[in-house]
């Protein structure tokens, strides 16, 4: 059994999802994390299963890319070793009028503190730009961190809000 990592992508239509999934569950593939959005009118499935190797599960996919419309890329990646928790979780949020550099200023405040950010979703809503992250800071970092995101928030005129996150409780 390999664990892999694969990545779909192309303009946004009914039933992919089913597509992809129906075709990994015919190879014996154990779906195990992914992340799917829809960007303006374009489909993203990020995902990382368990099952043959790339090459079967390239061919199995292949018929879903004829013709262009989606692009399936497959790679074998090694499996995650069990990682105790490296930090605090936090959620960042950022709105305010859309201009060049936000994601890049605040995520840099995050990488300085040394937080890893674990999700990142991003909207432009006409003038509007919202930002939510999902973080993990180093103990004791998060006083530090807010005082710099505002310093940065107030050069882009954003706003910005860091709390505390939930845990997931599985």
């Amino acid at each position: 059994m390999s664990e892999l990592a694969i990545t779909v992508i192309g303009h946004d239509r009914p039933g992919i999802v089913a597509d992809v999934a129906e075709a990994l569950a015919r190879l014996g593939a154990n779906l195990t994390d992914s992340t799917m959005t829809r960007l303006r009118g374009h489909f993203a499935w990020t995902l990382v299963c368990t099952g043959p190797g790339a090459a079967e599960v390239e061919a199995e996919l292949a018929p879903l890319a004829a013709g262009g419309q989606l692009l399936a890329t497959v790679r074998e990646v090694r499996p995650e070793t069990e990682a105790t928790a490296a930090g605090e979780p936090y959620l960042m949020s950022v709105h305010g009028a859309d201009r060049l550099g936000i994601v890049a200023a605040v995520t840099r405040v995050l990488a300085e503190a040394g937080g890893n950010i674990t999700d990142l979703t991003t909207r432009l809503s006409g003038p509007l730009y919202v930002l939510v992250a999902e973080v993990d800071l180093p103990r004791g970092a998060a006083a530090g961190v807010s005082a710099r995101l505002a310093e940065v928030a107030a050069g882009l005129n954003v706003e910005v809000t860091l709390r505390p996150a939930e845990t997931d409780v599985l």
